[in-house]
């Protein structure tokens, strides 16, 4: 039945994964490694791996394993303008993943967790944020954006790529704590000023009520502008320079966004410095 729904245009496939977006898509959603030994209990191909990882891990895994696919199939075939197939493979998939979650556990089994960044890719995405600092005007604002998106996916925040709705440019998207942030990025020679900051505010209040947004300016933000824009907005900033110190001294994207916004919710503020999130004495 898992074959049947899952299966991508031939028998071994999944959906549209490649193999590579196929590993990205456990280790960005369920922090675990499909490629691992393990799960090549059956074969190595991706239907196969999915099958050998069902047989060995928990029901509650498995569960959530088979709810995720189903959202992504489901967002798969409206972006390809079809239709969702057999109207019982809804009922059969949650009929499947109701009796796995009736049988679940409080402890995972049979997990093999995905490979975490290594210290020296601290240095290596260091070494390339200098890259993009390097090259022309012309070159550097969609290379900033590139880089953001590779950054942000070494932490597992599941970035999305830009993209544009009516004529409105997103430079991009991505995951924290299961909620959706959409993102502005500049890279100018000057800080953000406040006009800036309220034409990406503007887009997300155009967007989903639970809309937040990450605005990353690698030259900061003006004093004047964050304090004329004011307290309680649904966004946060980050600058490049707070990156690189991040990068430094070996903390987390993720982690620096996490605070961040949690100070936001705390404060109302818009932007607090690395400096005041993460002490010098402390990581």
């Amino acid at each position: 039945m898992v074959d049947l729904v899952f299966r991508g245009g031939e028998r071994g496939y999944i959906l549209d994964f490649s193999n590579r977006t196929f590993s990205e898509f456990f280790a960005l959603e369920l922090d675990i490694d499909i490629d691992a030994k393990i799960y090549e209990r059956e074969g190595t191909s991706k239907g196969k791996r999915l099958r050998g990882f069902l047989a060995i891990v928990d029901d509650g895994t498995a569960a959530r394993t088979l709810r995720l696919l189903w959202e992504y199939r489901e967002a798969m075939l409206q972006g390809q303008n079809q239709d969702d197939g057999p109207p019982l493979s809804r009922k059969q998939i949650f009929a499947v993943i109701a009796r796995l979650e009736g049988t679940a556990t409080s402890i995972p089994t049979g997990l093999v967790p995905a490979p975490k960044l290594a210290m020296q890719d601290f240095a290596g995405l260091r070494d390339r944020l200098f890259a993009v600092r390097d090259l022309s005007p012309h070159e550097r604002g969609y290379a900033f954006e590139a880089y953001l998106t590779e950054l942000f996916n070494a932490f597992g925040l599941a970035a999305r790529e830009p993209f544009r709705l009516d004529g409105e440019q997103i430079d991009g998207s991505f995951h924290l704590a299961s909620e959706t942030y959409l993102l502005e990025a500049k890279w100018i020679n000057r800080k953000v000023s406040i006009a800036e900051l309220h034409g990406f505010h503007g887009k997300i209040e155009q967007k989903a009520a639970w809309a937040r947004g990450l605005f990353v300016s690698f030259g900061g933000f003006t004093t004047q502008g964050l304090a004329a824009f004011g307290k309680g907005k649904k966004l946060v900033c980050l600058e490049g320079r707070e990156i690189k110190i991040a990068l430094e001294r070996e903390i987390g994207i993720d982690a620096l966004v996490t605070l961040k916004v949690r100070r936001a919710a705390e404060t109302g503020e818009v932007f607090t410095p690395i400096e005041i999130l993460f002490p010098s004495d402390t990581k």
